[in-house]
């Protein structure tokens, strides 16, 4: 079975608050990009196996989370072993949601292939368990999202009329590490709000927190960005932690 996990882009992150469990509670709008994709695939097999092309992942392939999705539905439900193989095309450590989408592509399809009738509701939950951007991949909506990431309300959102063009340098950004340079605070106009704004107020009310302390340490970033406004975007920021940048023309 063949599918093609595609990318995602955030509208706006505001880290609101650390949690007692060192986790951070977020604010952010989720946005699926269908035209950056991975290609993901599998067969039935005597064994368990990744192959990944694209990209070099080492390592144990129990730590990869296609893997773990494929070991948390075993849990539950009579799946033979699989045979898979992923082709990379979604830069790794950008924001775009790779590794999240691979995972909760792998889970619908597997619930597809062996007619497993988990409701979209419970594959959220699922995804849940393997990472906080997982579920809004079983989603694939425009969303508004809180918590880690996983709690998701749908939102009257599109883009259609409009063209996204993303530039990754290569440049990894860690997560863990963005998180460690954010002081987390709640903006003056929540973005919950400033999303219905018209897209032509979203540069003066929207922001990602993490652009900051991440442009930086990369000031390249921040020249990217401004080459998006200098030719014409109408909103253009961030996706997640980084290092991609994204312009709305």
């Amino acid at each position: 079975m063949l599918s093609f996990p595609n990318a995602k882009i955030n509208l706006g992150l505001n880290v609101v608050e650390k949690r007692a469990d060192g986790y951070h509670n977020l604010e952010t709008v989720f946005l699926p990009v269908f035209d950056v994709c991975d290609s993901l695939e599998f067969v039935v097999a005597g064994k368990t196996s990744l192959e990944i092309f694209g990209a070099k992942i080492d390592g144990d392939i129990e730590n990869n989370l296609i893997i773990k999705a494929l070991r948390l539905l075993q849990c539950d439900f009579d799946i033979p072993n699989l045979c898979c193989y992923l082709k990379k095309n979604i830069p790794m450590g950008a924001g775009l949601g790779g590794g999240s989408a691979d995972a909760a592509f792998m889970l619908k399809m597997l619930n597809d292939n062996f007619d497993l009738q988990i409701s979209n509701e419970n594959l959220e939950k699922y995804a849940s368990k393997l990472g906080a951007d997982c579920p809004f991949f079983i989603r694939n909506r425009a969303v508004f999202a809180e918590g880690t990431g996983d709690k998701m309300t749908d939102i009257n959102l599109s883009l259609s009329d409009k063209k996204i063009r993303l530039v990754t340098p290569n440049i990894h950004v860690s997560t863990a590490d963005a998180y460690k340079m954010i002081l987390p605070q709640r903006w003056e106009i929540p973005l919950a709000e400033v999303i219905k704004m018209p897209i032509e107020k979203w540069k003066n009310f929207m922001f990602n927190d993490f652009e900051k302390p991440v442009f930086k340490l990369y000031p390249q970033l921040a020249k990217i960005k401004q080459q998006m406004y200098d030719n014409g975007a109408i909103y253009a920021a961030m996706s997640g932690s980084g290092s991609a940048i994204f312009g709305v023309f």
